[in-house]
This record gives structure tokens, sequence and C-alpha cells, in this order.
């Protein structure tokens, strides 16, 4: 699906364990041959977050989903939590580049429709709620999703950078913040108040960070 985080589990680049003298499960990059293996693996990791939630997610269960035997789930991963590791990564790997418009609301208003149209995802917006709700009482699952937000801010900081360069915004502005002020209120909206936003709040989330970007609320180093 073209979302934010793109097709859950399925993408054929390699990030998992392999089991390797000191190697952190989820973080070493396999041989082609075990794509297809990760690949299953991790669509069924998916399934069982968007389903029943992480704390249902099991290894053995995993395996059974996936096809594969139990054995390589836990020597290649270790944990659920390596697992919901590179998960993210996968999500991160797979996920849909930037829409550049030729303007900084524009772009913003891409952005916007794009983390909407993930929430809005049965799947996706179930699987996001299920690791963020890990997030905070996981310090694995938190920093992983850690990462996974900041490779997805940094696809998009270029928007802004390019429009602080075209004069659209002031000098000086944190072009990660104002990426992170137009998802922020989709999210609260979801995880607060469990309403899946529709396109006019993407629209609103948007204009709302590029007004507030063009008063110079996100100016910093002055």
């Amino acid at each position: 699906m073209s979302a934010e985080s793109g097709t859950v589990g399925r993408g054929e680049p390699d990030t998992v364990g392999s089991g390797e003298p000191g190697a952190v499960p989820g973080t070493v990059r396999p041989g082609g041959r075990t794509a297809r293996v990760r690949a299953a693996v991790l669509r069924a990791a998916g399934d069982v977050l968007a389903e029943e939630g992480f704390a249902h997610l099991d290894l053995a269960d995993v395996a059974r989903r996936a096809e594969v035997g139990k054995t390589t789930v836990y020597r290649r991963w270790g944990s659920v939590t390596g697992l919901v590791a590179d998960l993210l990564s996968d999500m991160a790997e797979q996920s849909s580049p930037r829409t550049e418009t030729g303007s900084v609301l524009g772009d913003l208003r891409a952005n916007a429709a794009l983390v909407r149209r993930t929430l809005a995802d049965p799947r996706q917006g179930a699987l996001f709620r299920a690791v963020i709700a890990a997030a905070t009482c996981d310090v694995r699952t938190a920093e992983a999703l850690r990462r996974f937000y900041d490779v997805r801010v940094s696809e998009w900081v270029p928007c802004v950078e390019d429009g602080v360069a075209r004069g659209e915004l002031p000098v000086g502005t944190d072009a990660a913040m104002v990426v992170r002020a137009v998802s922020a209120p989709l999210y609260y909206s979801l995880l607060t108040v469990g309403v899946v936003p529709d396109e006019g709040a993407a629209v609103r989330a948007a204009e709302g960070a590029f007004a507030a970007a063009v008063a110079g609320v996100y100016v910093v180093g002055e």
C-alpha cells in the first residue's frame, strides 16, 4: 500500500540478525537467500501486532504463521523486541518517498495526507497503535520506534529546507520540527480519543504547521 510506512513486512532488503557472535538480533544483514524468510516473518509479526497487539506477539506463533522453523526465528531475532525493531527498520526502508510540489505548503499537505492514509488504514493504524503502546513500557521498542520516525522525518526535511531557500519560510527554521508538527495532531487524535483523522484533519494539520513556521515559531538559534 502507498502509505507513510509502505507495505509492512514485504520488503526484500535485508536487515535482520543472523546469529553472528556479538550481533544484536534484528541488526545484521543476511544474504539474499534469507530475504523470503525475513519477509514472511515480518509479515506475520505485523499481522499479530495489528490483530492482537504487542502483548500477544510470540516468536513461536510468528514462526508458525510464517511457516518457517521456530529455531530460525529464535536464532535470527532472539526476542520479540528484536523482531519489532527489525519490523520497524523494514517499514522505514519500504516507506513512500516524499512528494515535492514546488511549494512548502503543498509538500506539507502531501506529508499530512500520507500520514493520514497510514493511520486510517485498518491494518497499519492498528499496527502503529500496538507498537506505540509497547514503546511506552519497553526501552528497545521505544528506541526502534524513534529510529523509524527519524528516518521518516529526515525524508521530508528537504521539503522544508527548500521552502526556506525559496524565501517561503524564515531563515533558521528547524525543518525537522516543522515536519513533526504536521503529523503530531493526527497521531494525537488517534491515540488519545481514538478518532481516525480524515482528509480535513490532514489539511488543517499541514496548514497549521505552515502558518506557525511562517510566523517564525520554529526558528532556532537566535
